[in-house]
């Protein structure tokens, strides 16, 4: 795990834990709404990849795990040797896709216990616990980011928008996977009754894409799949 080290920020100072290192220490920014405690719980990573996220993807997308993998390395482009970072990476069912493809997999995410079900999963990927908010990373260190399926449940998604960005190398890659808004109702009063009630927070169809374009990054692009929406973007090539 000392092989992260010279991707991480001068003054992170990282504490190795069954396998992956912890930047967090005894801080927890999961939140504190029924679906975010869900995902530091216990049982939650015992049944995530082969049963919540399959039927989760179902229900909001209409695809398979198996379709949203490849509509991420379609967004993400990845190639062999490129330098991925998984954000919310739960149990790590994506990173291991990335690792599979020859790039070097960096998974984070905030919970403990998804963390220690990703690593006895093994794959050949690097998890550490920290905060999507705060990245731990260096500036340009990725030359792709994925956060799928937990942007939404980060209690300060924008802000974790730009340190994804921040990461992300000259001409790198983002993608992301969250909700959208699609009822009758205003996307102010859907988010308010579903994130009152989950956690779960309910973005605006350009909300994603607006955020992206606004941190200077181009070929942005979004599509709208069942309730959840795709976003993607690069970072502009070194001049």
């Amino acid at each position: 795990m000392q092989a992260l080290d010279h991707l991480l920020r001068p003054g992170v100072a990282p504490v190795e834990v069954d396998g992956y290192l912890d930047v967090l220490g005894g801080r927890d920014p999961t939140g504190s709404r029924p679906g975010q405690r869900l995902m530091v719980s216990r049982a939650l990573p015992q049944i995530y990849e082969k049963l919540w996220r399959p039927v989760l993807g179902r229900l909001l997308i209409g695809a398979s795990t198996g379709d949203e993998r490849r509509t991420a390395f379609e967004l993400l482009e990845l190639g062999p040797g490129d330098r991925v970072l998984d954000v919310g990476c739960g149990p790590g069912n994506f990173s291991r896709a990335f690792a599979r493809a020859g790039g070097r997999v960096v998974g984070l995410d905030a919970s403990a216990t998804m963390l220690a079900q990703a690593v006895r999963a093994g794959g050949g990927v690097e998890y550490v616990r920290g905060d999507a908010a705060e990245l731990p990373f260096r500036d340009a260190t990725f030359d792709a980011v994925c956060c799928f399926a937990a942007l939404y449940f980060i209690e300060q998604p924008l802000r974790a928008i730009a340190e994804m960005a921040r990461v992300l190398a000259p001409g790198g890659r983002i993608a992301l996977l969250s909700s959208v808004s699609r009822g009758p109702l205003p996307t102010a009063a859907t988010d308010r009754i579903v994130r009152g009630v989950s956690g779960m927070r309910i973005f605006g169809r350009d909300e994603l894409t607006g955020a992206l374009s606004e941190l200077g990054l181009t070929d942005v692009r979004g599509r709208v799949a069942g309730f959840a929406q795709y976003a993607a973007a690069r970072r502009p090539p070194a001049s």
